[in-house]
């Protein structure tokens, strides 16, 4: 299948119980413990979204896994962009399924790495501030582990490469303090394991910082324009009629809500026009499963809204060398935050089959 754009989703690993879940939110805690506790929060609010012909999945059985590559390739989506938690000293969570994923050589389809370096914190589950667990750097020692806990997924013949380095996305890399030490260190240890390199892409919210990124030393910035939204467009407000209604029904009136209409206009911006500067499609976006709609909501996301994105997102990277023409979707199964590519009860595959039309010869 010949495509117009090299597009890698982003895949969350948490559809299966661990001890700190367990712990932290009740025995048998997965994001669907979320999506299943969704309610609508304003009438015309869709909730819960479901899943159809995937179900309510457990990661660690291997066929869900396969299941979702098939969807994924035969819908023209190069592979899937792993997080990956790496706290400091060693500390791991959810580290199951990808290290079965590169142990078991299954499914054969291309991955790459993204570090989400961000200490956990108990905020949208009515904990408050509370730390779950803490990122830090220690330093040169942790660092080199790190390298060496990921090495043989980078020496992966799937691992997904941009000019024969292997992809790695750092989530918050202005939050590394030593940021230039860590990307040198880890560039010198991969040249002395037969690599060419890492190519280093930093995950960025603010796009008018992305040469400040760059300038970090990394080779390229994926660009996530979700703060676009209530920066760029109208703050959302009720008529008077529409408050009388919401009190009547008990609904919260207080709700950052937008049209998904209206935020495909700003989720996109020139910027992705620079060989070294990657966009971001967004299927939706509804946060409220995990905050109770103390975030923001777009409201009715359908699939030939999402067409009109996934257009203007292919024209963006179209001059671009074909190695770097490289688009983020956000995600492949972030359910509990509405925004997902895996079939649903309400459209099935259809926002597949719209990336697959745009995004296939």
């Amino acid at each position: 299948m010949k495509t117009k754009s090299r597009t890698i989703a982003f895949y969350l690993p948490q559809f299966y119980p661990i001890p700190e879940n367990d712990e932290w939110w009740e025995k048998g805690f997965t994001e669907w413990t979320n999506v299943t506790k969704a309610k609508p929060l304003f009438p015309g609010h869709h909730q819960p979204n479901l899943p159809s012909e995937l179900g309510f999945y457990d990661l660690r059985v291997p066929e869900v896994r396969e299941d979702q590559a098939k969807l994924a390739k035969d819908h023209g989506i190069e592979g899937f962009c792993y997080w990956h938690y790496w706290f400091g000293n060693g500390k791991r969570i959810l580290e199951k399924v990808f290290k079965e994923v590169v142990e078991s050589k299954k499914p054969d389809f291309p991955f790459c790495v993204a570090w989400a370096n961000e200490t956990w914190k108990g905020v949208w589950h009515g904990l408050d501030n509370q730390i779950l667990a803490e990122q830090t750097y220690p330093g040169v020692e942790d660092y080199t582990a790190h390298f060496y806990e990921l090495l043989p997924a980078f020496k992966d013949s799937r691992y997904i490469r941009v000019n024969n380095k292997p992809l790695f996305v750092i989530y918050k890399a202005f939050d590394i303090p030593d940021v230039k030490a860590f990307l040198d260190l880890w560039t010198q240890l991969a040249k002395e394991n037969g690599l060419e390199g890492i190519y280093f892409v930093g995950h960025l919210f603010d796009f008018r910082r992305y040469q400040e990124m760059l300038d970090l030393g990394l080779d390229a910035v994926n660009v996530v324009r979700m703060n676009e939204v209530q920066r760029q467009l109208p703050k959302p407000s009720l008529t008077l009629k529409e408050k009388l209604e919401y009190k009547l029904k008990k609904y919260a009136t207080d709700i950052p809500r937008y049209e998904y209409k209206d935020a495909i206009k700003v989720l996109l911006g020139e910027e992705s026009r620079n060989k070294d500067v990657s966009p971001t499609l967004f299927p939706n976006w509804d946060h409220s499963p995990r905050s109770k709609g103390k975030t923001l909501v777009l409201h009715d996301s359908n699939p030939e809204l999402f067409r009109e994105h996934v257009k203007y997102a292919l024209d963006l990277v179209k001059d671009k060398p074909e190695e770097e023409r490289i688009i983020f979707i956000k995600s492949w199964n972030e359910w509990a935050e509405g925004n997902y590519m895996e079939p649903d009860r309400r459209y099935g595959r259809q926002y597949l089959e719209v990336f697959k039309d745009e995004n296939t010869y």
